[in-house]
């Protein structure tokens, strides 16, 4: 790990990426927990969930070749900018105490959006940058990193929202968008473009209409997922565990109000349990996923990842259901790490940003559905038949994951 740390590059990239999750962290959590005390409903907070989805859905078809085709720094410069100017809009109003739900709701959706082309970017940036065979111990920083970040920042908002209020916790996410751009802007100079493969001819090119070259490409990340099931079942795993990971606000700060009792330092509590778990994860991931390798790392945390979720709203005690959220937070950093590394281990570079966004695409597709679905479930049946679906969600990820396959291609072979 501490020859990754010497590469400039990825140092100011990963610095990036936990200031800004820091910041993306606490927006989520304030505007979750503002739409529960303004609304409190449930159902609310799966329209919260399924709305951040909508542009997602329309983008991810078309953003992989823009991935594919341009510096993934400069992509990733402009899509911190733009969020920062909206959230930047909506902190005003925070401010002056005119901010409504629906504008939280639109602000969100739109910063989301952001995000879902900001994640396959930032990956394949860092696969980019990484020397072959240095997968794990650069997604392990990159995903402790995150997750870390994301959710250590959600257990902050619990003990500081009533202190700064909603448009106090969106000014310190304005300002870690600004020290992010300032981060990617130091990672290199010059536009980089990862070099195409050997048989995209440049007189083949020259012959096409914009268009028709865009069509093409979309059509080759497509051609590439039919030849290489492997890469079909890990993604499956990856989009099942992706609707069902960001669904889980919907039933989290609920389980802080409703059960628990405990408010907003609750929902600090139970967030900042998974935060440490995903971050404490980062010192053993590498050696399980090392022994057992990055296929069953990803077995066993889907199957972790359904039992502690299906349990947590039996917990008599906040305490063991922090606990619970640690193992969870764990085990979602564990499969992060095992399914990012073999991603970039069996998908060439000028693929990544098609293949990871047709998996993103699926991922969103689903948390538009399950978001509603748990959140009418929540709110009509019970929040404990709310934690029961997402937990069966998981336990169909863990099922793709051992699902019998041939042997990965290398990525060496595959760009042959």
């Amino acid at each position: 790990m501490r020859f990754i740390l010497q590469k400039r590059s990825l140092r100011f990239v990963f610095a990036a990426n936990v200031i800004s999750m820091l910041g993306s962290g606490m927006n989520s959590a304030a505007v979750a927990w503002t739409i529960l005390q303004r609304t409190h409903s449930e159902m609310a907070l799966g329209t919260f969930a399924a709305l951040q989805t909508i542009p997602a859905m329309l983008m991810l078809p078309f953003t992989g070749v823009i991935i594919d085709r341009e510096d993934r720094r400069r992509l990733v410069m402009w899509l911190d900018a733009l969020r920062a100017i909206i959230i930047l809009a909506v902190t005003v109003l925070a401010f002056l105490h005119r901010v409504q739900v629906w504008q939280l709701y639109l602000m969100n959706t739109l910063v989301a959006a952001g995000f879902w082309m900001f994640w396959p970017t930032i990956t394949a940036l860092i696969q980019e940058l990484t020397p072959e065979g240095e997968f794990v111990q650069s997604n392990t920083f990159l995903l402790a990193g995150i997750q870390g970040g994301w959710l250590i920042a959600g257990a902050l908002v619990g003990f500081v929202y009533e202190h700064i209020g909603l448009g106090g916790v969106l000014l310190i996410d304005v300002s870690t968008y600004v020290v992010s751009f300032a981060c990617y802007f130091a990672v290199r100079q010059g536009r980089h473009v990862v070099p195409r493969a050997v048989e995209l001819r440049h007189d083949l090119e020259a012959a096409e209409t914009a268009v028709g070259r865009f069509l093409r490409e979309m059509r080759e990340g497509l051609v590439f997922l039919r030849e290489h099931p492997s890469v079909v079942f890990l993604g499956t795993s990856w989009a099942l565990f992706l609707g069902a990971m960001m669904t889980g606000v919907v039933v989290t700060a609920p389980l802080s109000d409703r059960v628990f009792h405990a408010g907003a330092t609750g929902y600090g509590w139970l967030n900042g349990g998974w935060g440490v778990g995903a971050f404490l994860s980062a010192l053993y991931a590498p050696a399980l996923i090392g022994r057992v390798g990055a296929r069953w790392s990803i077995a066993l945390s889907m199957l972790l990842l359904t039992f502690t979720m299906a349990l947590s709203p039996f917990s008599p005690w906040l305490a063991l259901a922090v606990l619970l959220y640690g193992l969870m937070g764990s085990a979602r950093g564990v499969s992060g790490i095992a399914m990012n590394t073999s991603l970039m281990e069996q998908v060439p570079p000028h693929f990544m940003g098609r293949v990871q966004n047709t998996f993103y695409f699926f991922g969103t597709f689903l948390q538009v559905g399950l978001g509603l679905a748990v959140g009418w479930i929540a709110s009509r049946i019970s929040l404990t038949a709310g934690f029961g679906v997402i937990a069966a969600v998981y336990a169909v990820a863990f099922g793709s994951a051992c699902w019998p396959m041939k042997a990965p291609e290398a990525v060496a072979s595959i760009a042959d």
